[in-house]
């Protein structure tokens, strides 16, 4: 596995574990060139999902895509990369479960942000703007006024 940081290809495995609920295992990795630490995921291939854009395109499932939005919602937060590793585990069991190859990007999103909702508030209010594609205050007001009916 070559190195993040140096590119080169001479790394040891510290320590191993089971991940995805025992369909992958996580590997922590030590470069022997640089020093650097860093982690790779090894996954049980999958059948191939479909994601329905808004605008009736698509495109392959892509759990990186995920986890990006959800690193941008939780920047700053204290969410660890672990947490987000778990919700897209149990997004993506929950759409590779299902009996459709091809799932929506609204129930997708109604998945991530469900998931959201209980780890960490501030978070979710992020990636429902973005979502939600809000236009204005009163978005923010009105998915803010939502959650503290909920408490």
């Amino acid at each position: 596995m070559k190195c993040p940081n140096c590119r080169q290809d001479n790394d040891r495995v510290i320590d191993s574990r089971s991940c995805d609920d025992g369909f992958g295992i996580r590997r922590r990795r030590e470069c022997q060139h640089c020093q650097k630490r860093f982690t790779t995921y090894e996954r049980v291939e999958r059948p191939t999902i479909k994601v329905i854009k808004r605008d009736g395109t698509r495109e392959i499932f892509d759990r990186n895509k995920l986890k990006c939005g959800l690193e941008i919602a939780s920047r700053k937060r204290p969410v660890s990369d672990e947490q987000i590793e778990k919700i897209l585990t149990a997004v993506q069991n929950e759409i590779e479960n299902s009996i459709d190859t091809e799932i929506e990007t609204q129930y997708l999103g109604e998945l991530l942000m469900g998931q959201l909702f209980q780890l960490d508030q501030i978070a979710f209010v992020r990636f429902a703007s973005v979502y939600h594609q809000f236009s204005d205050a009163q978005d923010f007001v009105t998915v803010l006024n939502m959650l503290t009916k909920k408490k």
